[in-house]
């Protein structure tokens, strides 16, 4: 696994022994927990870190995602996930997400989100600040050249005849 070459790494653990389910390996919920600790790693990368979302009221609110469960992992193993921005603009960013286990070539999950800045109380949608744009727009431009995943954008169907 070259997880770099995948992007931002965005977030590095375990999967504890709470997160193992009935059938012997990390549950659902993990899954989401895991790519979650990876957001809040994007939103550091870009600048919407503690200080920030403090002092600004402010946050990144997830609007959509679409989470491919890949492979199952046992508890104990070393994570690790990446963090691909595929596009941005003013208030928004919309990212790929692919989830590593230790041991394993190919990602055992991955997840597609949109999400959206946020300001204020009551939180509205707010344009990123100019500092904070310039980050997403410099990370846009590192991820560029990265291939595009091949499910992305896709939906949720069962196959017709």
């Amino acid at each position: 696994m070259n997880a770099a070459a995948h992007g931002l790494i965005s977030w590095r653990g375990r999967c504890l022994p709470e997160w193992v389910d009935y059938n012997g390996h990390m549950s659902e919920a993990y899954y989401v927990l895991a790519f979650g600790y990876a957001t809040d790693g994007l939103m550091d990368a870009v600048g919407i870190d503690e200080g920030y979302r403090r002092a600004n009221a402010a946050s990144l609110y997830t609007l959509e995602s679409h989470i491919h469960y890949l492979d199952e992992v046992p508890g104990g193993t070393l994570l690790t996930v990446t963090t691909q921005l595929l596009e941005a603009d003013s208030k928004r960013l919309r990212y790929f997400q692919r989830l590593w286990a230790e041991g394993k070539a190919a990602p055992v999950a991955t997840t597609e989100l949109l999400g959206l800045h946020v300001a204020g109380r009551p939180p509205r949608s707010a344009p990123f600040p100019a500092p904070i744009q310039a980050r997403v727009e410099a990370l846009k431009a590192a991820h560029a050249a990265l291939p595009w995943p091949a499910v992305a954008g896709q939906g949720i169907a069962l196959k017709r005849r």
